[in-house]
């Protein structure tokens, strides 16, 4: 008998991660908003959910992929939350971009029900899920981890330790979304100054990206920025800046000064003032920077 393991979310993340596993082998026990959503997954090692709770209810682990901290702290705490059915000892492993601040709260909120929680938030786009190549950032107990590491291997390439805190693989999360959006940014700009002198940006872009900035970041984001690619959608404007807001707000809190943390959160308000919300990041930048610059 396939072993069962608890999901909640089927967005453009969660869908991939959800086909690997069961590809792998797993019975997944499915709730989404959307509940046709679980339909597409078009299999009979699945059990379509009325609630987080179904979802949670007698798995030894439960895998959330949600869009922000309200969403997530609803599916565990609210009237048909996971902490109604998780049994003891079980897992609650949370891959989405949250705040610390939230980490922390569950992993108490488990603990007293007794049961766990790991902080398992991910760098990747789609087709990075979807190939298992995501790089998985993991904190909390070190028996949870431990328990939780077979399930990770299937979903990325590397699982990397950022140690006991609940909170410390979201605050790595939040600093390197704020790297990537920054780093856009910059290129948008650099890409758009070389366009208003005449020259290609595809050119400048090709030319960094295999020289001085030789890097993925830059390969993939520099290539979709310099040829204005805003199709497929595969990390809305709208994420970003919840993303944006995140980092804003942990700058705050940590009385760190963060002026660039400000102009890309800027950059992304005003993508989703222009109605930008649902297109791509990559849009909501670098369109953003071209309509500045007049072209």
């Amino acid at each position: 008998m396939k072993t069962k393991i608890g999901f909640i979310g089927l967005g453009n993340m969660g869908a991939s991660m959800a086909k690997n596993l069961i590809d792998s082998g797993y019975h997944l026990q499915v709730y989404n908003r959307t509940l046709s959503k679980v339909d597409e997954l078009g299999t009979d090692s699945v059990t379509k959910c009325q609630s987080p709770a179904e979802a949670a209810a007698n798995v030894p682990f439960l895998i959330t992929m949600v869009s922000d901290d309200e969403v997530l702290r609803e599916s565990a705490v609210g009237d048909g939350g996971i902490l109604k059915t998780l049994q003891p000892n079980a897992v609650h492993i949370s891959m989405s971009t949250i705040s610390p601040g939230t980490s922390e709260e569950l992993a108490r909120l488990h603990e007293q029900s007794g049961n766990r929680y790991l902080a398992s938030p991910v760098f990747g786009r789609p087709e990075a899920a979807a190939a298992r190549k995501l790089w998985i950032c993991v904190s909390g107990d070190e028996q949870t981890k431990t328990d939780a590491r077979p399930i990770l291997d299937l979903l990325g390439q590397e699982v990397i330790d950022f140690g006991p805190s609940a909170g410390g693989a979201n605050v790595v999360k939040i600093a390197g979304n704020f790297m990537i959006m920054a780093s856009m940014e910059m290129m948008a700009e650099a890409f758009t100054l070389a366009e208003k002198n005449g020259l290609s940006r595809m050119q400048v872009a090709d030319f960094f990206s295999s020289t001085l900035f030789n890097a993925p970041i830059f390969q993939s984001y520099g290539k979709a920025l310099a040829g204005k690619q805003y199709q497929p959608v595969g990390f809305k404007s709208k994420l970003g800046y919840k993303d944006a807001r995140l980092a804003f707000k942990l700058s705050q809190t940590s009385e760190m000064p963060m002026p660039i943390a400000n102009a890309v959160h800027s950059r992304l308000l005003t993508a989703i003032a222009k109605g930008w919300g649902e297109n791509d990041w990559v849009e909501g930048i670098g369109r953003g920077v071209s309509e500045d610059a007049g072209i």
